[in-house]
């Protein structure tokens, strides 16, 4: 079939591109500038509370907690604009990069929406953003928070399910959404790419290697979701302390030592979420699989 060129994509995006650079010079220069400031006020609030909680120090405990409370929330307040601007940013690249290749390869005419298929994107991203909302325990490092959360189960299984781009978006925008309404917002951009990343090779192991959902025997299928899920969850063990550390360093301005201190801590919190994502996913995905088969709504891909 010959396929169809066209330059509205690229167009759109190349001025959502511009747009989200002015944003976030603008966001990091002003509301970002006044949220490190913020910072450094609830940093030393929080080593009075911790003098005061020792003994050590002077002060009326409740108002201090009150205090740390209130500047807590202006500097998360003062964040969201930042991060949503460099989210807008990456997302505008990824499409600009799209709309080159729409431009100038062009596209097959694509085929009637498969609804199914959408209805179970827009599912799996829901559990993504349930399970790092909801699911989740919060590991103080400084100023900073890591997490052992149940996000990357769900994302792992959309890619299992309905493929790696279909799958990788479920997961990274269910996940970036609960980043972007939680404390974590300033992690947005980061967990979309590496999330989007993950769908992508437990989708390409999975069924470009495997060719997973078509029929095998039970082992091979129980063997195939299985390595599908630890690639995945291996490019995640080692990318996201390296990606969080350049990121919180250049991007957010978290000094060296802070941002060395939160990769370490993050080293941990992802391999204990890998280990979980790996053996609940898989689990998840082989009891899924032969009753959606059933059910007439399993995705052949």
């Amino acid at each position: 079939m010959e396929k169809k060129k066209s330059f509205y994509l690229l167009i759109f995006a190349g001025i959502l591109l511009i747009a989200s650079i002015i944003f976030v010079i603008y966001t990091r220069n002003t509301t970002y500038q006044e949220s490190m400031t913020v910072g450094t006020t609830l940093k030393e609030v929080n080593a009075q509370i911790e003098a005061v909680e020792a003994g050590s120090g002077a002060g009326d405990l409740d108002s201090l907690k009150a205090q740390a409370t209130q500047l807590s929330d202006e500097k998360l307040a003062l964040e969201r604009p930042y991060s949503y601007g460099l989210t807008a940013l990456f997302l505008a690249i990824l499409l600009f990069i799209k709309g080159i290749y729409n431009a100038f390869i062009g596209t097959t005419p694509s085929q009637r929406i498969n609804v199914n298929k959408v209805a179970q994107a827009g599912l799996l991203a829901a559990l993504c953003y349930i399970g790092f909302a909801f699911l989740k325990i919060d590991i103080p490092v400084g100023p900073e928070k890591t997490a052992f959360h149940f996000g990357n189960v769900f994302c792992v299984l959309a890619a299992l399910l309905l493929g790696g781009y279909w799958g990788g978006m479920a997961g990274a925008i269910g996940m970036t959404i609960a980043d972007l309404t939680t404390a974590y917002v300033t992690s947005a951009p980061k967990t979309f790419f590496l999330k989007l990343c993950i769908g992508l090779i437990v989708g390409f192991v999975a069924h470009k290697i495997f060719k997973l959902s078509q029929a095998h025997p039970k082992k091979y299928v129980t063997k195939a979701t299985i390595l599908a899920c630890a690639s995945g969850m291996l490019f995640n063990f080692i990318a996201d302390p390296l990606v969080g550390y350049f990121y919180k360093m250049y991007l957010l301005g978290i000094p060296q030592e802070l941002s060395s201190a939160l990769a370490k801590m993050s080293s941990l919190t992802t391999g204990v979420n890998a280990i979980i994502a790996v053996i609940c996913a898989s689990v998840f995905y082989l009891a899924l699989r032969p009753a959606l088969k059933k059910s007439g709504l399993f995705t052949e891909i």
